[in-house]
């Protein structure tokens, strides 16, 4: 048997309705009219009734005061997306520890905390004792070098002229050899100690003052993450001294599941939500993991993103969404256009006595939309808004419990 539902506006409660309880006001008159059983007078001089179940039937103004929408079912692309939780990093590739090579005592301290430093840019002094050694070791090799070479070109003249022995001539060869390599030995010392070749180069010509200033450089430009040095200090040639990194670039690390390496491949596109504030961000899947942690059991992987405003600090939780993978489905609707009723889903139709409740089947869903399977075909009219006031009608006359739905 069908069962309608006559709602009846009535003019007197329009009138000094508050703006901020009209959601509270629709289900209040919805549930009023229906535990009192109200219809509308033309209802009763009806005498034949429908074959339509669980109908609410409206007029046009309550349509309107309720906000109801009616849209044709059409198909559509399905978006399959997986989301992942992450944490901004920085960029490890772009990161150095800053040690000193050499003992000695801070005497300037140039940088702190979040200054920005250039390649080769002067970060702190140290005066180093043994800086001065290895340097002093370096300038008496090239002397004794130039010593032995002088003696070798005397030798070589005198053994031309067959004045003097040639054992005195291999002698002084041998010495230049030795003397070269002890050479070469010391300027790789200063080398190792982060002198470069220009320098070593010009270290012979430098007063004398400047054997014990060892410099700290920075190797590229970044931005000071850290600092471990205080003028006076006294450091070992292995103490750390400053963090810094290139933030103009950061790493999104993701944690993926067993279930999600299915859908998620390097290369695919990635969308990255950070928090109110912070615009969203697109970058791609650049790396994942090939082994799982020990502890959780999800496998990394890293989003490289631009930074260059300094927006996207590392430490803060990020979601990535990322597409799988995209169908085309025959009947594709707003996820809040299906109710469940009696335990099953549906959706409201336009019928011939108001709007009927129909029962359907789902398929996937993906970003706030869903597939119907059967119960509703392409180029048939849905509700798309309201669907909750019409349910609620429905559910408070208790049409639900007591007809079949006849599907």
């Amino acid at each position: 048997m069908k069962r309608i539902l006559w709602l009846l506006l009535p003019a007197t409660l329009a009138i000094g309705l508050a703006a901020g309880a009209v959601g509270q006001w629709k289900f209040d008159l919805l549930s009023h009219l229906v535990r009192r059983g109200e219809t509308p007078d033309h209802a009763e001089s009806e005498s034949h009734e429908h074959e339509d179940e669980h109908v609410v039937e409206l007029s046009a103004e309550q349509i309107a005061e309720l906000g109801i929408e009616v849209a044709v079912a059409s198909p559509g692309p399905l978006r399959r997306t997986v989301s992942l939780p992450g944490q901004i990093a920085v960029n490890a590739d772009r990161l150095a520890h800053i040690v000193t090579r050499v003992a000695g005592v801070a005497t300037e301290v140039r940088k702190t905390l979040g200054d920005k430093v250039v390649q080769g840019e002067i970060m702190a002094v140290v005066e180093s004792r043994e800086l001065a050694d290895a340097k002093a070791g370096y300038l008496a090799a090239r002397q004794r070098l130039d010593l032995a070479q002088a003696t070798f070109a005397r030798e070589q003249s005198l053994w031309d002229k067959r004045i003097s022995s040639e054992q005195e001539f291999l002698d002084a060869r041998q010495a230049v050899a030795e003397t070269r390599i002890e050479l070469h030995a010391a300027e790789q010392k200063l080398h190792a100690l982060g002198l470069d070749d220009e320098y070593v180069r010009t270290l012979p010509d430098l007063p004398d003052v400047l054997l014990t200033r060892y410099e700290i450089v920075a190797p590229f430009d970044a931005t000071v993450i850290a600092r471990h040095i205080t003028i006076g200090e006294a450091l070992k040639d292995d103490s750390e001294v400053f963090v810094i990194a290139d933030l103009s670039t950061v790493w999104v690390q993701l944690d993926m599941h067993q279930r999600d390496l299915t859908y998620v491949r390097e290369g695919q596109e990635a969308v990255i939500t950070v928090g109110p504030g912070v615009p969203e961000a697109k970058g791609r899947i650049s790396y994942i993991g090939p082994i799982a942690a020990d502890d959780t059991r999800t496998i990394p992987a890293r989003v490289v993103l631009p930074n260059v405003e300094g927006q996207y600090r590392p430490g803060l939780f990020v979601t990535a969404e990322i597409l799988a993978e995209t169908a085309s489905v025959d009947v594709l609707v707003p996820q809040q256009a299906v109710q469940s009723l009696e335990g099953q889903p549906c959706v409201f139709v336009p019928s011939e006595h108001g709007f009927e409740a129909r029962f359907v089947s789902v398929g996937r869903s993906s970003q706030g939309a869903i597939e119907i399977t059967s119960g509703l075909t392409a180029g048939e009219a849905f509700v798309r808004q309201g669907v909750f006031e019409l349910k609620a009608a429905i559910v408070t006359a208790g049409l639900g419990s007591h007809a079949g739905h006849g599907h």
